[in-house]
């Protein structure tokens, strides 16, 4: 936690037509806020921006094609090889995948059909670092038909889905993105996204900061004409403000992360079913029954120990917020120090956005099979390096799944290599992303089409109203009816009839 950091947050005062036209309308702004034998791209990049990418190698199926994709020679059905993906054979498989998202992100297929016409992202070239699924797809191609040309890269090694990386590609994205990369690979892929004669981005879209940080240390020029960076995780928004913190903040930026329309479903929503589905998907295991330490009690860990504790686990949380720490305690669960607990439990889970919160000596402490995992961002959480020596010995269970065994024979289970769980080893839930993936284009229309001045060279939060408009997309998929204030109530609570309905102190 950032306790001097700058908060800004961005009022809205209008009602949001179906002509999405955010620059245009009058705000006000309070202040609150690996390959062998390739050259390793990412020597000169700092130890922050590496936290993210694997030194392991990667995971791949032995009915996969064991060539690198940077050694293929591969075209799309158009002709084009500006790209690089496994298979741009499996297009087809990944067009079916994306076609069963886009059923399930009823905001974005709304906002296709609104602002369509109006194109307000023509002239707009996005470069972007995320996970590369079905849903991130959706959302790509949402920015295509608003008017923007794309390149894309993964934010994670492991997340990435094959199939609809191909599909992207044979759509004429330029993609740079595969299953199991090595360390090489994730920042050359990057690279190659930022790094192309005759096109330069003017905006940014990242998840975890490494796109910003490459672009800063390799081609700081590039800052002179890009407009904006729109960040969506805890770990990029972490980076952003210490940027701004330190007077190295080159562009306006959009902290998506600390959005409602993110933190409220995205990171609670969304970690509460798919925590589930990473860990029965590697271990078969049953959770009943079972001692399990969840260490940090924001959305993610709240989400996550409603989910194991309705599963009939035994659930303790670590946290170093008091706030937080009431929270858990009035919501059942039993608040220690990891060192009381590590030799019992069975399950250790990180989601801090922190590091070393799992050292070498919590994890020569635990009991034999323990399963440890990272629920945040970036693989920082669990001290995986520590575990790389020749007295231990690492043993591959199956994709995404190690046993490191300890000279007396104890072994524990590490799952994505201390990588996020859920994007690495299962699928999340398509509907949850439909609101994060939405926040995420209407912050790019809106840092993209602002006049000169509005934004300063810092980290903004989005407007309530903006919030509320996303989550009003979303309403009829359950079929449900707004109540509306009469004219008298407004007046009594002293609202707009059409919001925003709630102050920017306001919690949730």
């Amino acid at each position: 936690m950032l306790s001097n950091k700058k908060k800004y947050i961005v009022n809205g005062n209008s009602g949001i037509k179906a002509q999405i036209q955010f620059a245009d309308q009058k705000q006000e702004f309070n202040k609150r806020p690996t390959k062998i034998g390739r050259r390793s791209l990412s020597r000169s990049i700092s130890q922050s921006s590496t936290d993210s990418y694997s030194s392991a190698a990667s995971y791949t199926d032995s009915s996969d094609d064991e060539t690198s994709p940077r050694d293929k020679q591969q075209k799309n059905s158009k002709g084009s090889s500006d790209f690089c993906v496994k298979n741009i054979k499996q297009a087809e498989f990944g067009r079916r995948e994306i076609e069963i998202a886009e059923q399930e992100m009823p905001a974005l297929m709304a906002l296709r059909k609104r602002a369509q016409g109006e194109k307000p992202l023509a002239g707009a070239k996005i470069v972007g670092c995320t996970h590369i699924t079905a849903q991130t797809a959706v959302l790509m191609e949402t920015l295509g038909a608003l008017g923007a040309q794309c390149r894309w890269a993964a934010c994670n090694i492991y997340s990435t889905l094959n199939e609809v990386a191909a599909a992207l590609a044979e759509s004429g994205f330029p993609v740079f993105a595969w299953k199991g990369e090595s360390e090489d690979d994730f920042w050359w892929c990057i690279d190659r996204c930022v790094n192309v004669e005759g096109w330069q981005p003017n905006m940014i879209l990242d998840d975890g900061g490494d796109l910003t940080h490459w672009i800063y240390k390799k081609y700081p020029n590039m800052f002179k004409k890009i407009k904006g960076i729109v960040e969506e995780s805890v770990t990029g928004v972490h980076r952003l403000y210490q940027l701004s913190k330190a007077g190295k903040l080159c562009v306006p930026a959009m902290n998506v992360n600390d959005s409602v329309t993110k933190q409220k479903f995205d990171n609670l929503y969304c970690c509460r079913e798919s925590i589930l589905d990473g860990l029965k998907r590697t271990t078969d295991m049953m959770f009943g029954g079972k001692q399990v330490v969840v260490c940090g009690y924001g959305e993610v860990g709240k989400g996550c120990c409603a989910a194991l504790k309705a599963m009939g686990s035994i659930v303790y949380v670590t946290e170093i917020d008091p706030i937080c720490a009431l929270q858990a305690c009035m919501d059942g669960f039993r608040l220690v120090k990891l060192n009381e607990v590590i030799r019992q439990v069975d399950i250790v889970i990180t989601c801090t956005g922190n590091k070393n919160v799992v050292t070498r000596e919590h994890l020569d402490r635990m009991k034999n099979s323990c399963i440890v995992c990272n629920m945040g961002h970036s693989n920082t959480e669990i001290d995986v390096a520590s575990l790389r020596t020749p007295e231990l010995t690492w043993e591959r269970v199956r994709s995404q799944v190690d046993h490191v065994i300890w000279p007396d024979g104890k072994r524990i289970v590490l799952l994505a290599e201390g990588r996020l769980l859920n994007l690495s080893c299962s699928t999340v839930p398509t509907f949850v992303l439909s609101i994060t993936a939405t926040t995420q284009a209407l912050a790019l229309i809106e840092l993209y089409n602002a006049p000169e001045g509005r934004y300063k060279q810092d980290v903004y939060l989005l407007p309530k109203k903006m919030d509320e408009y996303v989550a009003s997309l979303h309403l009829p998929t359950f079929d449900a009816h707004l109540t509306e204030l009469t004219d008298e109530q407004a007046k009594y609570l002293g609202l707009n009839k059409n919001g925003p309905f709630k102050p920017n102190y306001y919690r949730y």
